[in-house]
């Protein structure tokens, strides 16, 4: 599956309608985010059950201010509509690969019940 664009409109679509979302907040002008754009959308091709999208900075400024984007490109995970992972930085591809498996075996039940007993 290829990657999605999402909007400050969407985005909460995106994460209402979908198991596991992954998001690269990116820019055209940042050679970082040029390097990684393969990279994220070989792997979008290899998890189709998994909805990968791109939040374009420049045009989704918003969006961006809202999820404390400070550095692109950024990388963020939801899971269950629950962010799970946020990384700004380029990952290899063996690097993101550990991060979808990790995304994928968390157990949100689990973390839910920690995330409790951390906040009565």
């Amino acid at each position: 599956m290829a990657t999605i664009d999402i909007t400050e409109q969407n985005f909460a679509e995106a994460l209402a309608n979908n198991e596991i979302v992954f998001v690269d907040f990116w820019a055209a002008w940042c050679g970082p985010c040029r390097m990684f754009a393969p990279t994220y959308g070989a792997a979008a091709e290899r998890h189709p059950d998994i909805t990968f999208a791109k939040v374009d900075t420049e045009a989704e400024q918003a969006l961006a201010a809202a999820a404390s984007i400070t550095s692109i490109p950024t990388l963020m995970a939801f899971k269950d509509k629950t962010l799970v992972f946020s990384q700004p930085g380029a990952l290899n591809a063996t690097g993101l690969e550990e991060v979808i498996q990790d995304v994928k075996n968390l157990d949100m039940d689990k973390l839910r019940a920690g995330s409790a007993q951390q906040h009565p």
